[in-house]
């Protein structure tokens, strides 16, 4: 079995993106083409992003051609702070140079795997699967986004040790609805049940893709499982 078709999610499972998601995910699939390619300019751009990971949006012009966000998913009150739809680009592109690095055989990011599911898979394969669900817990009782933040960059450097893909498409949706003041207990419910409804490791089927369009909602929609 190829590496990709075995970080494939099957559909019944698979996560599907709304517009948002898929503009984030067309970002992310054009620097990891040219990533795995060896490009050099997608190289630096990986390293830059890895470097203000833990920043916040625009501090470091360098990184403004891959974190801008389309005009149309800018909301409509745009005062000093970032919005939500930047701060969650910011973040994903982020997490994605992380999950990346040094990596240059399998995209890390593949369609359809929301981070519940990714996670789940973690601790199936990991040495310790307590200590994933202490870190999966611990992102759960985040009272604020950057201590989430830091929870989610702690698992994702887990999944890169474990070649284990996320779908940064739907993460990206999941960080803008973790900004609104509702938001939090809807993500965590939703990670939750992504992580207790994966099949047993082995019962997957088929090939995960890279396409920022497959399986996309319509527009405007938000991010289900």
């Amino acid at each position: 079995m190829s590496a990709a078709a075995d970080n494939a999610t099957p559909k019944k499972y698979a996560r599907r993106r709304g517009s948002f998601g898929g503009h984030v995910a067309a970002k992310v699939t054009r620097l990891q083409t040219d990533y795995l390619r060896e490009d050099s300019a997608a190289v630096a751009a990986l390293a830059r992003l890895r470097a203000v990971a833990g920043r916040e949006p625009a501090e470091d012009f360098r990184v403004l051609e891959q974190t801008r966000v389309a005009e149309e998913y800018l909301e409509d009150q745009i005062g000093d702070e970032p919005t939500h739809t930047e701060r969650a680009m910011h973040t994903a592109l982020g997490l994605y140079a992380i999950h990346q690095q040094s990596i240059r055989d399998i995209p890390m990011h593949q369609d359809g795997i929301g981070l519940g599911a990714a996670v789940s898979r973690l601790a199936h394969e990991s040495d310790s699967a307590d200590a994933v669900r202490r870190r999966f817990a611990a992102l759960g009782t985040a009272t604020s986004y950057a201590a989430a933040t830091t929870h989610l960059r702690s698992l994702v450097r887990l999944l890169r040790d474990h070649r284990i893909a996320l779908d940064y498409g739907v993460l990206a949706e999941d960080l803008v609805t973790l900004q609104k003041p509702w938001g939090p207990a809807q993500v965590r419910g939703r990670w939750g049940r992504e992580f207790y409804r994966q099949p047993e490791p082995g019962n997957h089927r088929g090939a995960g893709t890279t396409d920022p369009n497959t399986d996309s909602a319509p527009a405007g929609a938000t991010s289900e499982e």
